[in-house]
Formats: structure tokens, sequence, C-alpha cells
């Protein structure tokens, strides 16, 4: 068979040679060492913990080694793409402070651009045309059908599902066939002649796994779409070569494509990059583990921790701990370093599912918001409120004076001990509501009707905004003693039932009044940054 008669009428006009795209993607100019990694999602606007746990590990390992990683879009599937979703990609992975070197809406150094798969259209068809001439590829004709039809055979006879051996049935066409199915002006795909031998296998050195056993490819995979557009099996491998990709990292799904990536580098004749499959992330469930899903899971998305609120630094922290075994340790003895400090290995990655656990992220998360200064918390509040905050949220932040008072309280500051209440923005936020918001409702008073206005009439008598701490809390004494209540706790111990109650039940009276809740930081300083007026108001309103 003339296979350049072929490739002509297959794929029509002049291309460029191999040694032309050598030439205009030339080997980059890194130090010795320095590894080229990349995120190539698509662009289907749903990015989620997977892509920043392959993200943070793509950046560590680029920039660690001051190296490049770059960010490609994969768009060669038109009905899953989203508007939007690439900028959605790029601001989601920015929160999380993940920063790329150069990519699709971001620039960089344009010698390896476009970023765009669909945008590099050109290089695809060049090469697979260089395939169709070697014989390495061919045109396959089957309809949906026909390879519906296929499938079907293979499960009936308990056998391997895909497109080889005696089910490639386009694989061994006469020139003939070929050239009349041609005439006739049926679509075709091209699909790749594979050489491998399925009873073959040999070792494979994986980045984090280690040794894996890997079976030859024997898969005639479709190489071009019957639009001229690749499949993600041939555009990475065209893309990853020449935009001088040293080491990709990805799922552990992909696990099962290597084989036919390894036989499109060589018949491409490029060299391999380095592959590192990392863990899926899984979740308990009941007594088993499973994979996080898109369906069941809220927190799987990105969205979900920008939504709430998640301090970025606290869900890295989180991340790295899942990534590298010996983070955590090193994170103990260095709570306040730059985590870009922290020296990264692929090498230290789980090779088995990392369980991801939110009651741990909350933790971490806690620890985070707790060393922030009053400022840097409202800076943090501020941002989320204006992204994602309700209406009466972002007017919290109209009296400065008082947000930075209340959120010192919250938190801790200046205390002997840093309070850690707060998780995330929207719970700090709803934490400290009652500052700006009275209360639409409140908690249940464990005392009787009458005995709660009576504790609150004789309050309001006494209070005077200007006491100080201490005399303020022995007018509540004197409240307590007067309706009844122990005004000190140690006779209340000593014959509580000689009492309705003692002192702190009148304070949490007071409290629930105040703020709708039984549990509060202290009582006298959010009175204090409410202002008389303001505290009467609230008290006198539960009367």
């Amino acid at each position: 068979m003339d296979y350049k008669l072929l490739a002509e009428r297959l794929l029509p006009g002049e291309y460029p040679s191999p040694a032309f795209y050598e030439e205009k993607y030339p080997a980059r100019n890194l130090p010795k060492g320095a590894e080229v990694t990349r995120l190539a999602p698509s662009p289907t606007g749903f990015i989620h913990l997977g892509n920043l746990f392959s993200a943070i590990t793509d950046e560590r390992i680029a920039h660690r080694s001051s190296g490049i990683v770059y960010l490609r879009i994969e768009d060669t599937d038109l009905k899953r793409k989203v508007d939007g979703a690439v900028e959605a990609v790029i601001s989601a992975l920015k929160y999380f402070d993940v920063k790329f070197d150069e990519g699709a809406e971001i620039g960089g150094d344009e010698t390896y651009a476009p970023w765009y798969q669909r945008q590099r259209a050109e290089i695809y068809r060049a090469f697979a045309k260089k395939l169709i001439e070697e014989g390495r590829a061919y045109p396959c004709f089957c309809t949906e059908e026909d390879l519906t039809a296929l499938r079907e055979e293979q499960t009936k006879n308990k056998e391997i599902t895909g497109y080889y051996g005696k089910y490639a049935k386009c694989r061994n066409l006469t020139e003939e066939e070929i050239y009349k199915n041609l005439d006739a002006g049926k679509p075709f795909v091209i699909r790749l002649r594979s050489l491998g031998n399925p009873e073959n296998k040999f070792k494979f050195h994986d980045e984090i796994k280690g040794d894996v056993t890997v079976t030859e490819n024997d898969q005639d995979v479709v190489i071009l779409k019957s639009d001229g557009i690749p499949t993600y099996h041939f555009a990475h491998a065209v893309d990853d070569h020449f935009m001088r990709t040293t080491i990709v990292i990805r799922g552990e799904d992909w696990l099962a494509s290597l084989p036919i990536h390894i036989e499109l580098f060589a018949a491409l004749g490029f060299p391999l990059p380095r592959y590192g499959h990392h863990c899926s992330l899984m979740k308990q469930d009941g007594e088993t583990r499973r994979k996080l899903s898109k369906r069941k899971d809220p927190e799987l998305s990105l969205e979900f921790y920008r939504k709430e609120g998640y301090f970025p630094r606290a869900v890295k922290v989180y991340m790295l701990t899942l990534l590298n075994s010996n983070f955590e340790e090193w994170y103990l003895k260095n709570p306040d370093a730059d985590l870009n400090e922290f020296p990264f290995k692929a090498a230290k990655m789980s090779k088995s599912g990392a369980l991801f656990d939110l009651d741990k992220l909350n933790d971490i998360s806690k620890n985070e918001l707790a060393k922030l200064s009053e400022g840097e918390m409202a800076e943090f509040l501020r941002e989320w409120g204006e992204e994602f905050g309700t209406e009466a949220q972002k007017k919290y932040f109209l009296d400065g004076e008082k947000l930075m008072r209340a959120l010192a309280l919250c938190m801790g500051v200046g205390g002997k001990k840093r309070r850690k209440d707060f998780t995330t923005a929207s719970q700090a936020m709803e934490f400290i509501k009652f500052f700006f918001e009275r209360p639409a409702e409140h908690e249940a008073y464990r005392v009787t009707d009458g005995d709660r206005r009576a504790v609150l009439q004789g309050f309001l008598r006494r209070y005077d905004a200007k006491d100080d701490a201490q005399t303020w809390f022995s007018k509540v004494k004197e409240v307590a003693a007067e309706n009844g209540f122990a005004a000190e706790m140690k006779d209340y111990k000593e014959n509580p039932e000689a009492y309705k109650g003692s002192v702190s039940d009148v304070a949490e009276v007071l409290r629930i009044a105040t703020t709708g809740r039984a549990n509060t930081p202290d009582l006298y300083t959010i009175m204090q940054i409410l202002g008389e007026e303001e505290t009467r108001a609230r008290l006198q309103a539960e009367v």
C-alpha cells in the first residue's frame, strides 16, 4: 500500500516537518535538574480536590527544582466545555496559593504557546499524517453501532473490551476497500496501529508508586476524531513533548492508560517523560472507604471551601499532610514557616488511598485562624464577605473599631490563651453576628418566665456602662441574691436546695437576652462593645 498517498488523501495539504516543530519548541533553558510540570484540566467548570492535589504536587516539584509549572487546557471535547471554566480554574488555584509560571490566560514564555489544545490542531495533524505515512496509523470507518455491537460481543465472550486484534475490523482493510469507503464519503477516525503484545509485560518505574508491572498495549486507539481533533491520548503525547514536560503527575486511574501512552511516545519518536500516579482521595463511609464522589460529597468541589470560607493556608496545610508522609512532623516543628520551605518529594507521596477527613481539616483551620491578628482576620472576613456574604454581613465592616474589638474578644487576642472558636469565614461571621444584629431568636432560658423578667428588670435598674468589670459583676450578684439565687458559687454548692440556682444562672439570663446564646466570650466585654444604649434595648426587649 502506498501510505504516503493514503496520508495525503486522509489529511491533504502540506504540514511542517517534525524538525520544524523541534526547532520551534526548543528544549527549555533551565538549570540542570529543573523539572517542567503541568496541570492540564478539561474546561468543564468543575474543579475539585483532586485538581488541587495534583496542582500542589506539580507546583512544588517544579519550583523546588527551579523549574516551570504551566497550565494547559485540554479542550478537545467541546461538548464538555463550559464558559468561564478556565478563569474558574485559575481563580480557585490562586485562592489556594498555587502559582503558575505560564499557561492559558496567564501568559508567560510564548515560545511554548498556545496552551489550548484546540489552537494546536495543526501540530497534531502533522504528526498523525506522519504516522499514516509510516504505516503506524490507519483510517477506521466503524460506526457507533458497529462499536456497540463489538463491545457487546466482547462482553458476552468475557473478553477485554476495546478495538484490538480480530476486533480491529478496519486495521487490515485493503487499499481498494479504504478508497471505496473514502469515495463513498464515509466518515472516519484515525487509529494507531498498535505493535504491542498483551502477553508481554515489563517493569516501569513510577515516581510515586515505585516499580509497577505494565502490559504492552495492543489497543488500536483513536488518535484523531472524525472532526480532525485529537483524542486526549494523542494530544497529551505531542504537547508534553513540545512543551518539554519532564514529569507528569496524575491520578492513579490513569495507570490503565500508561501502556497506550508509552507506545504513542515510542511511535512518535519522542522521549517518554517520567510519570507519577498519585493515590485517590478516599472517604470513610461507615465501615468502608470509597473515593470522594462529585454526586455524594460536596466537599470534593473547591467551590465548597471558598463558599464556606476555609482559610486557604489551612487547606494547603492539610493537602500537604495528605501528600507527603513527613510533612506533619516538619510542620509541628515549623508551625509558622513558609510552606514553600518544606522539602517536598514525590517519592514521599502515599502509594495507597489517602483518607480525606473533614474533621481534621476543621481542626487545622481552627489552629491556623487562631494565629491571625484581629486585623488579619478582619481582612480575611472582608474578602470572603465581599464575594459570599449577605448584605447585612457586608455592613459589619462599616464600623472598623467595633469589628476589631469583637474579633479581639472572640479570638482571645491579648489574653493568656488564644481562643480557637473559628473554623471558616462563614462560621466566624455567624459567630460575631450578635455584635451587629439583634438576635432574631433566643436560646431557651433555664429559669421561669417570672424569674427571667425579674432578673432583667433588676439588672437594668443597676446597669451603668461606666462600671468596671468588678463593679459590674458585683451588681449581677446583687440581682442574684434579691431573686433567690446564690450570689456565691460556694454557697450554692454547699446547699443547692436553698436556692433557685446560682449567680451563673443569672449571668446566663443576661447573656441570652443580650446575644441570643447561652455560651459566648466574656459578657461584660460584649456589653462594653455594644454600648449602653444597645445593651439596654436588648435586655428591655426580653423583659
